[in-house]
């Protein structure tokens, strides 16, 4: 939690396993989080309230100023995303299917910026075109 705190960027770098971070990316947002919460030092309620009936849900966070990325590895070809006609994600965009992941930084009070994926590892893909691109999203993401 403290490292949070300290943190100005944070980054989860991720494989999704079977559509998903690994169980142990779970058990450790767990932890985290529900001692950030306990402790008050990541949010302070859910943002709502009964004084303010316009405080919308989400808006209690305490983490503003921070920025969170998600950098993931995927096994999917990039053509599987951002298409209605793909037959599993149907449309659905990496930003879109990570929601589960930043949707909690974001319930903190964090920026999300766009993520950065790495696709068809185990098949089509170029890895060291992936790693030769990323200096360049990490710079435009955080304005660096």
């Amino acid at each position: 939690m403290e490292k949070h705190l300290q943190a100005d960027i944070i980054l989860l770098q991720t494989p999704i396993n079977w559509f998903g971070a690994p169980w142990i990316y779970k058990k450790y947002v767990d932890e985290v989080f529900n001692s950030g919460l306990h402790s008050a030092k990541f949010l302070s309620g859910d943002g709502r309230t009964r004084e303010d009936a316009a405080r919308q849900y989400g808006t209690g966070g305490k983490m503003q100023g921070k920025k969170f990325m998600v950098c993931s590895t995927w096994n999917a070809p990039a053509e599987s995303f951002n298409d209605v006609n793909q037959q599993l994600f149907r449309g659905v965009s990496t930003k879109d299917y990570l929601l589960h992941i930043t949707s909690n930084y974001r319930f903190c009070g964090v920026e999300i910026v766009p993520d950065y994926n790495c696709f068809d590892i185990f098949k089509d893909g170029d890895i060291a075109k992936d790693l030769e691109n990323y200096p360049a999203h990490l710079a435009k993401a955080f304005e660096v």
